[in-house]
């Protein structure tokens, strides 16, 4: 039986917008871009930043023109829930590294845990997990790891405007468990927060559970499951033939179209009918938001004519999703 991918390749453009996706444990992103291509019939899917295999949780995708928004949701604030590992320190920071160094957790209070999570509040700088995937000269720092090599990275600017405690509790005598959410900067490292936090304690720490509820504007409420939307995807194909695939009789992914997504995760310039059409022409606009860098340009129809940058007083595009004549 034809895949829909290859059915659609025959002229169908394919869907366009953004999917949330609750990401299993034990995938990557990259599976998750994989099924979702085969589940839109679209090679066109990317994703707006990365999850650990571990963790679970949104992961927003772009689908066809969808994925020229992603650049713009890297930079989003995030949620996490997790749970925190006192006494013992990995190599990658989290449960499936191997353990480097244990102390015992014995002194340790609610009060003296809860202390050491609020020196962590706020603005400040982080040294990045060693198995990150940023590039050290070209190779992943992971890779680097992996191959035996002793890689520390440079500080960041971050932000955790929120660490808040749910529960604290001993597991064991080099084990005390610290459930937690936080709210943070885009490029922080919840591992490396784990870590950090260990270590203020002098007994180390990692990650046993991590799921990120928020990306931006966009949370778990809006997230899809994964394998109940493939399982639909192959009971649908197993009830139709080629000819049926051909009309699109396969489920529909819930996408949040390009004005949709655009709302909820940035600044609103609600267009004129004239302004829609200069920047369909790639011409320029007067700002309605000046000092804001990315703003959604929403034509009076509810269309997304263009991302813009109204960081002065005349606009320009950053790129138009609605060129003239479309």
């Amino acid at each position: 039986m034809a895949d829909a991918a290859a059915v659609r390749a025959g002229g169908d453009a394919g869907p366009d917008g953004l999917l949330v996706v609750d990401k299993p444990a034990g995938w990557t992103s990259h599976d998750v871009v994989g099924r979702v291509r085969r589940l839109a019939g679209t090679r066109k899917v990317g994703h707006a930043g990365t999850l650990d295999p571990m963790a679970t949780g949104v992961l927003v995708l772009g689908v066809g023109r969808g994925t020229r928004l992603l650049t713009f949701l890297v930079g989003c604030d995030k949620s996490y829930d997790a749970t925190i590992r006192l006494g013992q320190a990995t190599v990658t920071d989290d449960s499936e590294g191997e353990v480097t160094a244990s102390a015992p957790v014995a002194e340790l209070t609610p009060e003296i845990v809860s202390a050491a999570v609020a020196r962590l509040r706020g603005r400040t700088e982080q040294v990045p997990s060693a198995v990150s995937a940023i590039k050290v000269d070209g190779r992943r720092s992971y890779a680097r790891v992996r191959d035996g090599e002793a890689v520390v990275l440079a500080a960041r600017p971050i932000t955790v405007s929120r660490f808040d405690i749910h529960d604290q509790r001993v597991a064991g005598e080099v084990a005390y468990d610290v459930d937690v959410t936080v709210d943070v900067s885009s490029g922080t490292y919840v591992r490396a927060l784990a870590r950090d936090l260990g270590e203020s304690l002098g007994v180390g720490g990692h990650l046993t559970a991590l799921r990120r509820t928020r990306v931006g504007g966009y949370g778990l409420d809006q997230a899809i499951d994964l394998a109940s939307a493939s399982q639909a995807y192959d009971d649908a194909r197993s009830r139709l033939g080629v000819d049926r695939l051909a009309r699109g009789d396969l489920p529909a992914l819930p996408l949040l179209d390009l004005a949709t997504a655009a709302r909820a995760a940035f600044p609103v310039h609600e267009l004129t009918e004239a302004e829609a059409r200069a920047l369909g022409y790639g011409q320029r606009v007067e700002s309605a938001l000046t000092g804001e860098s990315v703003v959604a340009g929403i034509g009076p129809d509810g269309r997304l004519v263009a991302v813009l940058d109204e960081s002065r007083p005349v606009a320009r595009s950053h790129v138009v999703l609605a060129p003239a004549g479309t």
